[in-house]
């Protein structure tokens, strides 16, 4: 009897293969638009915040968010480099269809940041709160208001740090769409709370500036919960591998740390260059109007170039990271090129409303004052240059890290970040008298240096022949996963 069976259809490959062997353009876009997404809700987010402590507590309640984030992002800047280093791993592993040592590595990618979360971080973040606030020189209603806070945050942290490694891991593999719909649900579920928590309602106490943070540690647990269980069942391009062992494999952390720690002190620089650039705003003679059109102009109207271009950085080094591991390294040069070229367009276009209408958008903020508006004017004129430069300079950036090269982009930062801009305001400040204009124009300047270099290092094409592995020796595979 003849057999008319039909042939079993042909398994569906884990990984989405149109990024090494589709068209390069939408391979980029595809991991771009849902990253620019999550990052443009989660800063309204922190806008929403403020605007309900500003008015339900006042603006110390403000402060205390303001100098308290201060503090946390330094953390989560240095543990998310650990998670920069899974990226690279992840990206490398999925373009040569190794799942296995993709899981392996987002499982102990996991572990380490639960273990350095509940080990490390909470003890200490508890009891040196109170010195870390007067370190930042809080005043005493600030830091009453936000020691509270601090706290919370320090003690509750690990589902923040799980959201940011699923994040990285998933796009990392290919899927930037999951973590987006994860980002929106964490970040309405955070509103709601923040609502009800902040002010109050029915049997529940209004906890005031707390309450920001008791929303934003509630939100980012349950969807950890939540993550977690995925991972274990299955389903998502990364998971939990099954069978193999639960503790740590040393050698997968060494590499997490190999390619994340520069990430980790190129983050911390430039927070520190930063701050050192506040320092000089508050020696100008017109310091309060400077302090106030930096902030809105270069915090608030300059993430509109920074979101999306941080949304190609990471959709960069992805697609080059895969195609690496696939071993078509023209491919992936040539996707960091088309990101660029996206970042660029994006950055002109707001670039030409920082320029056409600088006063109307500082209007949006309140900023009427003839003074502030017309240093933040200034600002938004120089910026509309700047941000050509820094997205061209973050998506080769990208490049660099997706690929392995994690170090390169260390130095050029401290390069381009901190010594250009704060030595030309040093410089201009010890011969004469420094203006916001030369601010400004020192900003413009570390931008371009950062560009430059940024596009002279990946063109080198080093990193073509940085190799990643993780295989763990015999004689550790006891302790870790085999």
């Amino acid at each position: 009897m003849t057999d008319i069976s039909q042939p079993a259809a042909p398994e569906r490959p884990r990984y989405d293969r149109s990024i090494v062997e589709g068209p390069l353009r939408s391979a980029v876009w595809k991991l771009a638009w849902p990253t620019m997404i999550t990052n443009i809700i989660g800063g309204l987010q922190g806008i929403v915040d403020h605007v309900l402590v500003g008015h339900l507590v006042g603006f110390t309640g403000n402060a205390a968010i303001g100098v308290a984030w201060q503090i946390i992002i330094v953390v989560i800047i240095f543990i998310n480099s650990l998670f920069t280093g899974m990226s690279v791993l992840v990206a490398r592993f999925a373009g040569a269809g190794e799942e296995a040592k993709v899981d392996r590595t987002v499982y102990q990618a996991f572990l380490t940041a639960i273990g350095i979360s509940l080990l490390v971080l909470a003890p200490l973040g508890y009891f040196l709160s109170p010195s870390l606030l007067d370190l930042v020189n809080a005043t005493p209603e600030v830091k009453a208001e936000a020691l509270p806070f601090l706290r919370i945050m320090f003690l509750f942290i690990s589902g923040m740090l799980v959201f940011y490694m699923l994040s990285g891991a998933l796009r990392s593999a290919g899927d930037a769409r999951t973590p987006m719909v994860l980002g929106i649900a964490m970040t309405v579920l955070n509103l709601v709370l923040n609502v009800i928590l902040i002010r109050g309602l029915g049997p529940i106490p209004a906890f005031g500036t707390a309450g920001s943070a008791m929303g934003t540690v509630i939100a980012s647990g349950l969807l950890a919960i939540y993550s977690m269980v995925r991972l274990w069942r299955g389903g998502w391009v990364v998971s939990f591998p099954r069978g193999q062992g639960w503790g740590p494999d040393w050698a997968i952390i060494r590499s997490l740390f190999r390619f994340g720690l520069p990430s980790g002190i190129q983050g911390i620089a430039m927070n520190v260059g930063g701050v050192l650039m506040l320092a000089f705003i508050g020696s100008l003679a017109q310091s309060a109007a400077a302090q106030a059109a930096f902030a809105v102009g270069y915090t608030q109207l300059f993430s509109l170039i920074t979101w999306p271009a941080i949304g190609l950085m990471g959709a960069a080094a992805a697609v080059a990271g895969q195609n690496l591991g696939a071993g078509r390294p023209d491919r992936a040069a040539k996707s960091v090129h088309i990101a660029a070229r996206y970042g660029l367009g994006g950055a002109a276009l707001a670039g030409s409303l920082f320029l056409l209408f600088p006063r109307q958008l500082l209007a949006i903020f309140g900023m009427n004052e003839p003074a502030v508006a017309e240093i933040g004017a200034q600002l938004l004129r120089v910026l509309s240059v700047s941000g050509l430069f820094i997205a061209a300079a973050l998506t080769y950036t990208g490049g660099l890290q997706g690929t392995g090269d994690t170090k390169s982009p260390l130095y050029i930062s401290i390069v381009s970040q901190v010594i250009v801009p704060l030595g030309i305001c040093f410089a201009i400040q010890w011969m004469g008298t420094l203006d916001p204009i030369d601010i400004w124009m020192a900003i413009l300047a570390g931008h371009a240096v950062r560009c430059a270099l940024s596009v002279v290092r990946f063109n080198q094409g080093r990193w073509r022949n940085i190799e990643v592995e993780i295989d763990t020796p015999p004689g550790a595979q006891r302790g870790g996963l085999a």
